[in-house]
């Protein structure tokens, strides 16, 4: 009996023991009040979620009760589909009064969610785990970067060649590490990554080693160059654009259902007639594509690249990006690259504990919701689809 009642105990006083505990670790960051303020904050919040994750069925059934009294069986328009119309027209009207500063941290978020997209189709969609995705970014990046400064070729000219090179890369990689499974494949994943930095950093003659290559122009549209920020913007804006629809289309087409087939049961997916190998090696080129357009992308706004760009901690802040947003689902990667680059800029004003911050934030998501922001919202849309067809 008396265990029970420690386990109701704990049960009903949760919501506070987690509000405490953030508030604790939020107190050398900002004081006392503040610290009191953000645990009544907290303890408000996950009250009415818990209250709501309780009795949240029953007012469901309510509401379509009343709804069908009322003669409405369905609402035309949904409440995601609104949210995501309003933050499109939001992110449009961005530059006319945001700072420069502002957009430029939006533009590298913008650049990021790029590469999130193409590394969720490897990790989220086929199942494969990819540590050195940073190298086709780096292959993108620096190809842009020598086309440019070396052959005199532009933006539209170059991003074709860098594409190509990209998914050249990811399908040469993918021959021999498919052989693998498992922690073996992202260990030859993440070889690759380091082996095409050390490249980088080591090749005087053709990469100028450590000291990076310089002078990268910016593109432009018509003669009309897209050097501000207010105008490489709208370029990032659109880029994101076309690889979240294309990358959608994908996914629900014959191929993007072979991916998760073979992420959910390789084995039931052999046996019902699909070619793993082929469809691994399609994972591995489609993904590393987007990182063709996203290394231009960030040559061209740096102006400048370098082997320091494309460490290690690149990989696994991207990999970060997927599990964060939800392995699988569009709109959680470009939410979880978005959280992930802006966040630390936020917590800038706390510059020695953001990283503690955003370690106990990710910490926390892995607890209470390990399928990421939107994790579980992908595989539903899935369903649906499928029973539809």
């Amino acid at each position: 009996m008396r265990q029970f009642k420690t386990r109701d105990v704990i049960r009903k006083t949760k919501p506070a023991l987690i509000a405490l505990w953030f508030s604790l670790l939020f107190l050398p960051l900002k004081g006392v009040k503040s610290s009191l303020l953000l645990f009544v904050l907290l303890s408000i919040l996950l009250f009415f979620f818990k209250f709501f994750l309780r009795h949240g069925t029953s007012l469901q059934e309510r509401i379509c009760v009343l709804r069908e009294r009322i003669g409405k069986k369905r609402i035309p328009v949904s409440i995601p589909l609104i949210a995501r119309y309003l933050a499109i027209v939001g992110l449009l009207c961005l530059p006319f009064f945001a700072e420069n500063y502002l957009l430029d941290v939006v533009i590298l978020a913008g650049i990021y969610a790029i590469l999130a997209l193409g590394l969720n189709v490897v990790v989220g969609f086929t199942g494969l785990l990819n540590l050195g995705y940073v190298a086709f970014y780096a292959i993108g990046a620096y190809a842009y970067a020598l086309l440019n400064v070396k052959c005199g070729l532009g933006f539209w000219q170059a991003l074709p060649i860098c594409i190509g090179l990209t998914t050249l890369s990811g399908f040469i990689l993918a021959v021999p590490a498919l052989r693998l499974k498992g922690d073996y494949l992202a260990i030859v994943t993440l070889g690759f990554g380091e082996i095409v930095r050390l490249i980088l950093n080591n090749w005087d003659s053709l990469t100028n080693g450590p000291n990076g290559i310089s002078g990268i122009s910016a593109p432009s549209i018509f003669g009309s160059s897209l050097e501000a920020l207010n105008r490489y913007y709208y370029l990032v804006f659109l880029s994101l654009v076309l690889t979240y629809s294309v990358v959608k289309r994908v996914r629900f087409s014959k191929i993007g259902r072979a991916w998760i087939a073979i992420r959910e049961d390789e084995i039931c997916a052999s046996t019902m007639g699909i070619n793993t190998t082929r469809y691994k090696l399609y994972a591995f080129a489609f993904g590393s594509l987007w990182a063709g357009i996203a290394g231009p992308l960030f040559a061209a706004k740096m102006r400048f690249v370098s082997p320091e760009s494309f460490t290690f901690m690149e990989s696994v802040l991207i990999l970060c990006m997927v599990i964060l947003g939800g392995q699988g689902s569009l709109t959680g990667v470009v939410l979880g690259a978005f959280v992930l680059v802006i966040l630390p800029e936020v917590l800038r004003g706390v510059q020695s504990y953001r990283m503690l911050v955003l370690s106990i934030g990710l910490i926390a998501m892995m607890i209470f919701r390990p399928q990421g922001l939107l994790g579980g919202i992908g595989r539903e849309r899935m369903r649906e689809v499928g029973e539809k067809q």
